[in-house]
């Protein structure tokens, strides 16, 4: 009895201590996970990035965002701008690339490098010399990414089911890769995660489907065709979609994708992933980078932003081109200014935006430079018209190739709609946090929509609908010379009247 007694307490003291201890631990982990994302915060400073941001500095980088129209911005806009030896090689591949590097192959070693664009995150800013870089990105509406990023992973995997089997494929694709002069899908961030992923998950439904263990649905939503690919529902519910697709675009522009350049990277990330409300700061620091960018770019309009790109730093690209450029300098460059002035100040006003961005990752159409720097404006609008139409259908038949080897599966903007809302709901919940940046990128957008039609509007009020500030000040002195012989006029009429009026 005695000994129960002693027991007892010492039972009811440990079950106390254990059900306290998990609170205990959580309570600590959480607190240590919140002072290492308050520290990563302070270190990401980007006020000085402020300083004269509006001005093109010498090497602009374009952090690509996968998804969202970045390679036709960058095929048939960026590269039009710059000619072949400005633009920095290499810039996606991360396995062959290192900006810490001096030598001849790497991107920042030459002195003409000038454009670099890549799927790096923000951190790379860190490896560059940042008194003389621009940043600049395009962001898209987080649910749209989400099915597009969903939908060319399967396309570009589907493109290995030639093989008879996941072998033959990976074994050939070591093969050719090494050989190969440009740079791989497999070797670009995320895709070198998610190609391989999904390959191996199409291999195992087609002996799945062959051994009668995988039938098919009556269900014609492509999203949801389990038997041949990854339905949509599972796809964003994998660790590899939360850890690299979910929140991608915050990550990207804070810097803190797993294929960061941070060594702070990998912590951060996991204490955010287990602390989701620890989120909020991340958002902060990735919506401050965004406002210390030159420019800041939208899918859903794309033509439209790459117009206004060109209205708002026109000037000082052509300052560079004739800085590139010095022979024929003094003719080319009134070409260009002309050419300026007259047309790119209505190009925002009057384009209509068709181009919706699912065309990345493509290999370039024919490229339209201007190595001799005859430039104008007017030419830029029109080589890229006809670069997104060529980009448009290179890409669409490619993509119908791949898709015929999953048929039925025939994914679409028709098709998406049809796409079950729980799903919808369930892409929201997991992006909370790229929803919110989106809807910052475009209250950036409309700000620099109204910068741009300010200064247009000034230009217009300045020039007088382009009347020569001369001319302008001589039909003022006429009309108001006008108006004193009116006035003139009108009194020698009267005292003539008053006369008449006397002498009768």
């Amino acid at each position: 009895m005695e000994l129960q007694k002693i027991i007892l307490p010492l039972l009811i003291h440990l079950l106390l201590v254990c059900a306290a201890s998990p609170v205990s631990s959580f309570h600590d982990d959480f607190s240590h996970c919140e002072s290492v994302v308050k520290k990563w915060v302070v270190s990401s400073d980007t006020s000085y990035m402020e300083e004269g941001k509006s001005s093109l500095r010498d090497l602009l980088f374009f952090l690509h965002v996968p998804r969202t129209g970045g390679r036709t911005f960058f095929h048939c806009f960026l590269r039009k701008l710059y000619s072949a030896d400005q633009e920095c090689p290499r810039s996606y591949d991360k396995l062959r690339f290192d900006p810490r590097l001096t030598d001849d192959t790497t991107a920042c070693s030459k002195s003409n490098c000038r454009l670099m664009v890549t799927h790096d995150d923000y951190s790379l800013i860190s490896k560059l010399t940042v008194e003389r870089t621009s940043v600049v990105t395009i962001l898209r509406n987080p649910i749209d990414r989400v099915f597009s990023t969903y939908e060319f992973a399967a396309e570009v995997a589907a493109r290995f089911l030639i093989h008879p089997n996941l072998t033959s494929a990976i074994q050939m694709s070591m093969r050719i890769r090494p050989k190969a002069r440009s740079v791989s899908t497999l070797d670009i961030w995320p895709w070198k995660y998610l190609v391989p992923w999904m390959r191996e998950d199409l291999f195992n439904r087609r002996v799945a489907r062959r051994q009668g263990k995988l039938r098919r649905d009556d269900d014609s939503n492509p999203y949801n065709m389990a038997d041949i690919v990854m339905p949509l529902e599972e796809f964003i519910e994998y660790p590899i979609s939360h850890d690299i697709i979910h929140n991608g675009a915050t990550f990207q522009i804070a810097g803190l994708t797993n294929n960061s350049w941070s060594d702070e990277a990998h912590g951060v990330r996991h204490c955010v992933k287990k602390h989701p409300e620890l989120g909020r700061n991340v958002l902060d620091v990735a919506k401050k980078r965004l406002d210390s960018m030159l420019y800041v770019a939208l899918t859903e309009k794309h033509k439209y932003s790459a117009s206004m790109f060109a209205d708002m730093i026109g000037e000082q690209i052509l300052s560079h081109l004739e800085k590139a450029s010095p022979r024929n300098k003094t003719e080319t460059m009134d070409s260009l200014t002309d050419s300026y002035h007259n047309a790119s100040h209505s190009l925002y006003r009057n384009v209509t935006d068709t181009q919706k961005g699912d065309q990345e990752e493509a290999s370039s159409p024919s490229d339209l430079r201007f190595p001799d720097g005859n430039m104008t404006v007017g030419k830029l609008v029109q080589a890229y018209e006809e670069c997104v139409s060529s980009l448009r259908k290179s890409q669409s038949a490619r993509r119908a190739l791949s898709l015929k080897k999953i048929s039925p599966v025939n994914f679409s903007k028709e098709a998406r709609a049809r796409a079950p809302e729980k799903v919808l709901e369930r892409i929201q919940v997991l992006n909370s946090l790229d929803l919110q940046l989106y809807a910052h990128a475009e209250s950036i957008f409309l700000q620099q929509q109204k910068l741009l039609r300010r200064d247009a509007g000034l230009m217009e009020k300045k020039n007088g609908d382009f009347i020569p500030s001369g001319l302008s000040d001589n039909i003022l002195v006429m009309g108001l010379s006008i108006m004193i012989l009116v006035a003139a006029s009108y009194l020698v009429v009267r005292t003539r009247r008053r006369s008449r009026k006397l002498k009768m």
